[in-house]
């Protein structure tokens, strides 16, 4: 589920001090710290020096690229973070885990700012919202080139379905352009049920075969399955389609425009429906700064400060009264913040019990390696 490219060298400066490495006594003693964990490139650098600058606490501010990481440092306990943004189906197995500590809501009362409908979703990872309040969230869905696909495909070929990548006839059509896919099955095999009339939230070994068999058909017509370098590969005109992440696939569009090299990319949620996904804020049980860390979800859940994210990373927030402060371009894309129609075909998807997780990984290998 990595969603966010590179780390940015304006947030690599703000990198202030790697975990483990104590200051000295007296300075431990005087300075207020939040040792922050999140997915790279996917924050406003100037959001964590207003922080420092209005509380006086450090951010020493780390990255991961995916919700594995994240899981195993948790899992291992003394991570020495105070918040974590893991993703729906993991923050849900790190729950049941006891790798959280209930939400102190009365240390956030910017919390009244979350969008409703968004917690209600995030709630079938967290009954009650009693651990995570969510970051941000988004869709699972096609990113397109869409000069060089029409001109593979026609302009009367529908673009909004599963099939384009799903059929062998559409994919083979697009593969001298190139075709990559997440190296993501919990994001893939879920947003790809519907194709086949069946729930993204099916734990039916049968219903996920049938989505790896078909991927294993087309996948001599996919490139890469990867989870970022599809991004500068749409942005350079160097693929046709992307399956990915909504806000990866905007950046993309966003450096294409500001390259000004003719690279038309649109980004489509397939009529069948898709994934919806959350990242959210929690504060593992072991946090060495629990108080810092409501400080810090607090000041993230102000409607200026989580707009200002999301006008930076071109993901949607979760919180409602930030869309006052979203650029137009960003709050008008229905790619972004789909309408209601589209909201009604979005599906969320829990986590895999341990014995379908190794089936679908197993399953997941053979369709990587043809084997």
């Amino acid at each position: 589920m990595r969603r966010r490219g590179l780390v940015r060298g304006a947030l690599a400066a703000l990198l202030l001090a790697p975990l483990g490495v104590a200051a000295g006594p007296a300075a431990a003693q005087a300075e207020r710290v939040v040792n922050v964990y999140n997915w790279s490139d996917y924050i406003d650098p100037k959001v964590l020096e207003g922080f420092t600058r209005e509380t006086g606490i450090k951010v020493v501010y780390d990255t991961y690229d995916n919700n594995e990481i994240l899981e195993t440092k948790l899992l291992a306990g003394r991570s020495g973070y105070d918040v974590v943004v893991p993703s729906g189906p993991f923050l849900q197995r790190l729950i049941r885990a006891g790798a959280f500590q209930p939400l102190d809501k009365a240390k956030i009362p910017n919390l009244a700012n979350a969008w409703p409908e968004i917690a209600g979703r995030l709630a079938a990872y967290d009954p009650g919202n009693t651990y995570a309040v969510d970051y941000m969230w988004g869709t699972t869905g096609i990113g397109l080139n869409l000069g060089a696909v029409r001109e593979r495909l026609g302009a009367a070929t529908p673009l909004n379905t599963w099939n384009l990548v799903l059929n062998p006839a559409s994919a083979n059509k697009l593969k001298d352009c190139g075709i990559m896919m997440l190296d993501s099955p919990e994001d893939l095999i879920p947003s790809m049920l519907p194709a086949y009339g069946l729930k993204a939230d099916s734990k039916r070994w049968d219903d996920i075969t049938q989505v790896t068999d078909a991927l294993y058909k087309v996948r001599g017509t996919v490139r890469k399955f990867h989870s970022s370098e599809y991004i500068q590969a749409l942005a350079n005109g160097d693929l046709c389609v992307a399956v990915g992440y909504s806000g990866d696939v905007l950046q993309a569009r966003k450096r294409a425009e500001e390259a000004k090299n003719g690279v038309e990319i649109g980004y489509v949620i397939p009529r069948e429906g898709a994934l919806m996904w959350f990242d959210a804020f929690a504060i593992p049980k072991d946090a060495p700064h629990p108080a810092e860390a409501h400080i810090f979800i607090d000041y993230m859940m102000r409607p200026e400060v989580a707009a200002a994210n999301t006008n930076f990373v071109s993901y949607a927030s979760g919180n409602l009264p930030a869309k006052k402060f979203v650029k137009p371009e960003i709050l008008g894309n229905t790619g972004i913040y789909p309408d209601e129609a589209t909201m009604q075909r979005l599906s969320t998807n829990t986590a895999w019990d341990d014995r379908t997780q190794r089936f679908v990984t197993r399953l997941w290998t053979r369709v990587r390696t043809g084997r």
